[in-house]
């Protein structure tokens, strides 16, 4: 059954409206999305851990999507969705944070440090920055001397194999400073 389309009398074919709606809430480039997620490790025998990280009774995660701001494999994974889907996936590291560089530990002065939410003394297992010739670079602290500490440039999950729970919660158009910054602005991005 057609409907009117009042604005110019011509009838419009609901179906049609109904994809319209649908290809907007699809998730492709250019568009910011927003979605709840829980995520665990998977050891060698394929069980998996606690759950590392749950947005869930938090902040949902935004990103814009084509720009690799998530995982690659998630953002694969989360290539043509819509709102109110549900996946569950499985990356290997090549597809989620990658294998771990052995060249990633280091020896590094302590005045190179600077502590990450007011700490104040350096200790094993806690995220610190380090200055590089690339910028501001996250460490984890392995060990921690009186003049320098080891620690590891890789990322905590690098060369581990993860496993996601997500629900996609919403999907919008991304603005053009957006896209022209590479990431989502204002609520749950960034603000400039």
């Amino acid at each position: 059954m057609a409907e009117t389309d009042n604005s110019t009398g011509n009838p419009t074919d609901s179906a049609d409206s109904v994809t319209n709606v649908a290809s907007a809430e699809r998730i492709a480039a250019n568009k910011v999305v927003c979605f709840h997620y829980r995520l665990t490790e998977i050891d060698g025998d394929g069980n998996k851990g606690d759950w590392k990280e749950d947005s869930h009774g938090s902040k949902p995660l935004y990103y814009l999507h084509g720009f690799h701001n998530v995982v690659v494999g998630l953002e694969k994974a989360l290539e043509g969705k819509t709102v109110g889907d549900q996946i569950e996936i499985t990356l290997t590291p090549d597809e989620a944070y990658g294998p771990r560089d052995p060249e990633g530990l280091r020896r590094i002065p302590i005045k190179h440090i600077r502590y990450i939410r007011g700490g104040k003394k350096l200790r094993s297992d806690m995220l610190a920055t380090v200055e590089t010739s690339q910028g501001m670079r996250t460490v984890v602290v392995l060990k921690a001397g009186k003049f320098h500490a080891d620690v590891d440039f890789n990322h905590p999950l690098a060369g581990r194999t993860l496993f996601y729970e997500v629900e996609v919660v919403s999907v919008r158009d991304a603005s053009s400073e957006e896209l022209a910054h590479g990431h989502v602005h204002g609520a749950g991005g960034h603000s400039h």
